[in-house]
């Protein structure tokens, strides 16, 4: 409690004393999550859809893309760990971004999820694409980058999270 006003961990008050930027802080991340949780569903269903993309090898598939990037990963023994099994490595990816964007979208175990999507984009980064020349041409380190805020803060609105964590103050008779 603050001059008669309760905060949350994040700041804004939550009694509606607050202007319109207290407001826009509370929910600025949520555009983020949005965007991360709805592309990694996407990207997911997408692979797991492509009849091609599980092959171990021909036009399209997850084991000739990665057979074409060994060379110019950062770190080719990653390359070689997917090879080993590159429809495995496919499904595991697939299964991943699912289970990532979910868990963003609804904010549950936020941070959990958005540290496997910033796991997911560093590999991919490592990897795929990681030979782009310049290194902004590559997509996968941007994403790396929009991942730490959600890491970071979690899903503080609209979330899962939010609700459980409001559910266990209500429980303590306290508002942290």
């Amino acid at each position: 409690m603050t001059h008669g006003r309760r905060l949350d961990a994040y700041g804004p008050p939550l009694d509606g004393d607050g202007d319109w930027r207290d407001t826009a802080t509370r929910y600025a991340l949520l555009p983020l999550r949005i965007f991360l949780g709805v592309t990694f569903v996407y990207a997911g269903l997408d692979k797991l859809t492509d009849s091609a993309f599980m092959k171990d090898s021909g036009a399209g598939s997850i084991g000739d893309m990665m057979r074409s990037v060994r060379d110019s990963s950062a770190i080719p023994a990653m390359v070689d760990m997917a090879l080993e099994n590159p429809a495995g490595f496919g499904y595991a990816i697939a299964f991943g971004e699912l289970a990532v964007g979910i868990g963003t979208l609804l904010g549950l175990l936020a941070r959990l999820a958005a540290f496997g999507g910033a796991l997911i984009s560093l590999s991919l980064w490592l990897t795929v694409s990681w030979s782009a020349d310049p290194y902004y041409f590559g997509n996968d380190l941007p994403y790396l980058m929009a991942w730490i805020p959600l890491v970071l803060a979690g899903a503080p609105v609209l979330s899962i999270d939010a609700a459980l964590r409001a559910r266990r103050r209500e429980r303590r008779g306290g508002y942290r």
